[in-house]
């Protein structure tokens, strides 16, 4: 869509929840420039193996960064600071982002106000652990501790639990993602631009829709459940002949139909014909319905939920998941001319219409500093001489 590749993107961005956010904005086909410390870069950059055998582009930095442009440029300086208007003048920047603390906004003429000044319309967007009020360090596993996360996964007799993804940080992106879509809507509409402020902690809170009204309404202690479900039976993890399903009974209905079939007759009993009796007896429901699935194959009970609508699912490795059709149809690439090096990226939430355009095919994650040729001589007009000098006095 023409409309998204003419909105420019500058990001003073590092870790993970601002570069998964530009990385969806890069997938619409925004033009996403990520800014970084001369100096310190990126820390992401130097984790994981160093597989292209260069500095700087590790593994788990090339996960969410293709389809990127990347500028080193010290803001903290004051030949630093003007260029920084510069860039936000001659490229016509619609929308910053930061993942800087805020204390920094201002020292590093970043803050809301000062780039308004220079582009009245701008679309400022800060993302923080704990709001724009707060200093306070946050990486996302002190963000699941604190926001009761952990408190809810793992087994009930067991140790709390880290998400295997990274909600907070990613959730956190899913949700500015969608104010700046508003913001682009009323700067539209409007021609004015918007300060958003998020905090990382307020998103992840923003999950616990059931934990927090069950407890703070209706008294009721939410745990860790394990593999079961608080409100609904059965539904859980069952031993297969050759594995393992996951099963997830919903309603009165679908355990009927479960029960109609020759394998789970025995279980049709009055007792557990409502949910409320199925959940009261779940230990030893569990129990017989075990014993009866690690009589047969995964995929023979695949099948046989599968005939009757009944939701159900190998669990897979990750592995096995990319092989899924579903997946598989969606999946994004990137190739690095230089090494040949070949990504395969996580797909969209929502395939796109850039992505169809360009056959899923972004641009490789930028090196360090990749474009600051590109665009501080061929856009900001500066000399090789002065390219020199600024990289000398570690501006740029």
């Amino acid at each position: 869509m023409e409309l998204f590749k003419n909105l420019t993107i500058l990001s003073l961005e590092q870790a993970t929840v601002l570069p998964y956010l530009t990385f969806r904005l890069a997938q619409d086909g925004m033009n996403v420039i990520r800014l970084e410390h001369p100096i310190y870069g990126d820390p992401n950059r130097l984790i994981g193996e160093n597989v292209l055998g260069e500095e700087r582009m590790n593994s788990y930095f090339l996960c969410i960064n293709s389809g990127k442009k990347a500028l080193t440029l010290d803001l903290a300086a004051p030949e630093g600071l003007k260029i920084f208007h510069s860039l936000v003048t001659n490229l016509n920047v619609d929308i910053f982002a930061t993942n800087q603390l805020p204390r920094n906004y201002k020292k590093l003429g970043i803050d809301y106000e000062s780039i308004k000044a220079i582009k009245p319309d701008i679309i400022w967007l800060g993302l923080t652990g704990f709001g724009p009020d707060s200093n306070e360090a946050a990486y996302d596993p002190i963000l699941q501790a604190r926001s009761g996360m952990m408190e809810l996964t793992g087994e009930p007799d067991g140790d709390p639990q880290v998400l295997g993804i990274p909600l907070p940080d990613m959730g956190t992106s899913v949700h500015a993602y969608g104010d700046l879509m508003k913001a682009l809507y009323k700067r539209a509409v409007t021609g004015e631009g918007s300060c958003i402020n998020y905090s990382m902690f307020e998103s992840s809170v923003s999950w616990h829709t059931v934990p927090i009204t069950q407890t703070a309404s209706f008294g009721k202690t939410i745990k860790r459940r394990g593999n079961t479900h608080e409100f609904f039976a059965p539904v859980s993890v069952y031993k297969t002949a050759n594995g393992f399903v996951y099963l997830a009974v919903g309603n009165d209905r679908q355990w009927k139909s479960l029960v109609s079939l020759d394998l789970f007759k025995g279980l049709d009993s009055p007792e557990y014909e409502k949910n409320y009796g199925r959940i009261k007896d779940v230990e030893n429901l569990n129990r017989l319905i075990n014993g009866i699935t690690s009589q047969h194959t995964s995929e023979e009970l695949i099948d046989l939920f599968n005939s009757i609508t009944l939701p159900v699912s190998k669990i897979k490795t990750i592995k096995e998941m990319i092989a899924d059709p579903l997946v598989e149809r969606r999946l994004l690439f990137a190739e690095d001319k230089s090494t040949k090096t070949k990504l395969t990226l996580a797909p969209p939430p929502n395939m796109t219409p850039f992505l169809e355009s360009v056959g899923r095919q972004l641009s490789f994650p930028p090196r360090f500093g990749e474009q600051n040729r590109e665009i501080y001589s061929d856009i900001l007009g500066y000399s090789d001489e002065q390219l020199k000098n600024l990289k000398e006095k570690n501006i740029i």
